[in-house]
């Protein structure tokens, strides 16, 4: 028996991984405890997913309704398992940096000290398993809105001939920036996840994703910037653009494409590696021009107002150089755009949200 152990299963990222290493004969044992609930509210409850994933995946998938911050919990699940685990796939967390700074404890010990109990556990029963970790562009702090840019009719954009237009690489320092309280807890679980990789010699890497999502994602206001957009546009509900006169960038990376990265790590791996990891210049938008494919998308237009604050540390411009993960693994390309995660978000979860608001 193949096991893979996925944490934040239910959610976007947990989610689509559960149902990849499934569907390879692979029996996924699923951690979540829908704390996206307790953080964000009721609407960004995964309950709905972790269902379908019991229905479809049958007894591929045993769901936990446990805590990664629980040591013992953990540590009993990779006691069970021992060598039949081959694969972690690290998605939980607590995932915003506006929430951040309302319960510092709870973010740091989620992010940082629940992947110290990931990581001392796939140690100390599973030393040959994978362990992929989801971190974040965050980890950058706010030095991206240090580069040299400018303002367009629809977007902000970074002058043609820096170093990061095609995107920013990993060489970018971690250090003297503003990063919120999310950003540096998960700092410290990235870099966590680096040092078992080059101290321990466990097969590791951290991928610093750009905005992740899917049709699966549970969007909110604080955290799933396009499937939140999407369902405000779809219902009717009002949507907030804060700061930078709703011109900021972002690369979106769909699931399943970040998925495929995974597997491909895991069929080949490496120890300690870090990757930048987004849609990069072929999947990425502005807040205005995400708001305008919404709305064509659905054939309505959005309720939506604007504030000039934005949130702190917010980057202006955020593309990813996915070039040194393409270098080691080259079979890996992005298949899916920005207009297609846009129609995929709204063909799978339109009628779900409308009868949900009703």
């Amino acid at each position: 028996m193949s096991v893979a152990i996925v944490t934040g299963s239910a959610g976007l990222i947990g989610s689509e991984a559960s149902r990849h290493f499934a569907s390879q004969g692979m029996t996924v044992v699923g951690i979540d405890n829908d704390m996206r609930q307790e953080f964000f509210g009721a609407e960004a409850s995964t309950r709905w997913q972790q269902r379908q994933l019991e229905s479809e995946l049958g007894d591929n998938y045993l769901h936990v309704d446990g805590d990664i911050r629980d040591t013992d919990m953990i540590d009993n699940i990779f006691s069970k398992y021992g060598s039949d685990i081959s694969l972690v796939v690290h998605a939980a967390a607590q995932p915003s940096h506006d929430w951040a700074a309302s319960a510092p404890h709870v973010d740091f010990t989620v992010n940082a000290n629940g992947t110290l109990n990931m990581l001392e556990s796939t140690r100390n029963h599973a030393p040959e398993a994978v362990f992929i970790f989801t971190s974040t562009n965050k980890v950058y702090g706010d030095t991206p809105n240090r580069l040299p840019l400018h303002e367009t009719e629809t977007r902000w954009e970074v002058d043609e001939s820096h170093t990061y237009f095609d995107g920013i690489r990993e060489d970018m320092s971690i250090d003297n920036t503003l990063h919120s309280l999310f950003g540096a807890s998960k700092v410290a679980a990235d870099v966590l996840v680096q040092e078992y990789g080059r101290y321990f010699d466990l097969k590791t890497a951290s991928f610093r994703g750009g905005c992740l999502t899917g049709p699966n994602h549970s969007g909110t206001q604080l955290h799933g910037f396009l499937a939140y957009l999407m369902k405000c546009t779809a219902t009717g509900a009002h949507y907030t653009v804060f700061g930078y006169n709703g011109k900021q960038v972002r690369d979106n990376i769909h699931s399943h494409d970040l998925i495929q990265a995974f597997d491909h790590f895991f069929r080949v791996p490496r120890s300690g590696e870090v990757y930048n990891i987004g849609g990069a210049r072929f999947s990425h938008c502005s807040m205005r021009e995400a708001v305008d494919q919404c709305q064509e998308i659905t054939g309505r237009e959005l309720d939506h107002s604007y504030t000039a604050d934005n949130r702190v540390g917010d980057h202006i411009w955020y593309v990813s150089d996915v070039g040194k993960f393409q270098s080691h693994y080259p079979e890996w390309k992005l298949t899916k755009n920005v207009e297609d995660i846009l129609t995929e978000i709204y063909e799978a979860n339109h009628e779900r949200w409308l009868a949900e608001a009703a």
